[in-house]
């Protein structure tokens, strides 16, 4: 039995997981902390036993460290972040506190409960990163690795990196066990509806505007949370202390394509699902017509970066990560999961940006 410790648990990603390790390991306990700012919401872990929810903020160091002492945790699984790459260009501060203050907080309460005042036991800090802190890649240039150097492009994507270095850091400097992974583009339930996927499909389901940024030839690597969520496993199970891990979903897809197969699933759904037009009667597909008619160009984003692509080579080799999700098979289900669970989203919609 382990006891994990799991920031901000209650989000997209970190709250797939905590389904994803309840299912995987049962005899596990879980603390998560979180804040439960916009992005944060109870009803996503609602109804898992094994996890204690605590509401708090990471950059509260001395309520870090009590949870470390009082539980005997283990693992630190690191979620929180502010992620949402407009909101840091319009306000970067928030991004700072959370994402590199916090970071700090943690890996401080962590150094000084496992190891200065520790009993040498063995501990794990795995740091959740993200592909947008190595920059922009032109259309033929080879994926991002491991080793590809930092350059972030926005206030959320320096604010990781920043982060990043201070978890390698505190490894190298202090001796702290620590693993970090950046993902690709992570899609699937939860997801908060400022996110692509969730935005296009309420939208269509709406009737409203698809934004879609500049040309919309920005390109992503899409990988489903699940697939997310079990590398982050490997990478806590049978990562190298120091080492870092790509983990990514291998279906490079510009933001067009992307919205054009949203809005095909849509339409297809509204063919196949009894009931869907009287549920959602301002969206085209209940009227004869066709979820693309919705795609609207907006100003590009600025600083917006032209493509991500993953070489999870490493994760493959080293730890045995491979995606299990077809895009097409993920975001079928995707979409199934929104229309099967519009009581955790309809509270939501209205607060998107």
């Amino acid at each position: 039995m382990a006891n994990l410790l799991v920031t901000g648990g209650a989000g997209f990603i970190g709250g797939n997981f905590v389904h994803y390790w309840v299912n995987a390991h049962p005899n596990d306990n879980i603390t998560i902390l979180d804040c439960l700012t916009y992005a944060g919401n109870r009803s996503t872990i609602d109804g898992v036993e094994q996890a204690e929810l605590v509401v708090g903020d990471i950059r509260d160091n001395d309520l870090v460290e009590r949870l470390l002492r009082d539980r005997a945790i283990t693992t630190i699984v690191h979620f929180a972040a502010e992620s949402h790459v407009d909101r840091s260009i319009s306000g970067p501060d928030a991004f700072i506190g959370t994402n590199i203050l916090g970071t700090n907080s943690l890996l401080k309460a962590a150094r000084k409960v496992w190891l200065d005042s520790g009993t040498g036991q063995p501990h794990r800090f795995h740091h959740i990163s993200t592909d947008e802190v190595f920059g922009s890649l032109g259309p033929r240039d080879p994926a991002f690795t491991e080793t590809t150097p930092y350059a972030p492009n926005s206030p959320y994507s320096a604010s990781k990196a920043a982060s990043g270095h201070l978890v390698r850091a505190y490894h190298h400097t202090y001796g702290l066990d620590v693993t970090t992974s950046h993902c690709s583009n992570n899609y699937g339930p939860y997801q908060y509806p400022e996110k692509l996927i969730p935005l296009a499909l309420l939208n269509a389901l709406h009737g409203r505007p698809i934004p879609i940024y500049g040309d919309g030839k920005n390109v992503r690597d899409w990988l489903h949370v699940a697939d997310h969520c079990r590398g982050i496993e490997l990478c806590i199970k049978r990562g190298v202390p120091g080492e870092t891990y790509n983990i990514g979903g291998g279906s490079e897809l510009p933001n067009l394509v992307m919205i054009d197969r949203i809005c095909s699933e849509v339409d297809r759904a509204f063919s196949e699902v009894v009931g869907l037009a009287a549920r959602f009667p301002c969206a085209p597909s209940a009227y004869g017509g066709s979820a693309l008619e919705l795609r609207t160009y907006v100003p590009d984003r600025p600083g917006h970066d032209r493509r991500y692509a993953i070489d999870d080579t490493k994760a493959r080799q080293e730890l045995g990560y491979q995606p299990l999700h077809a895009l097409a098979d993920g975001l079928a289900g995707t979409l199934r999961w929104y229309l099967n669970n519009e009581r955790w989203w309809r509270p939501l919609d209205g607060r998107q940006i």
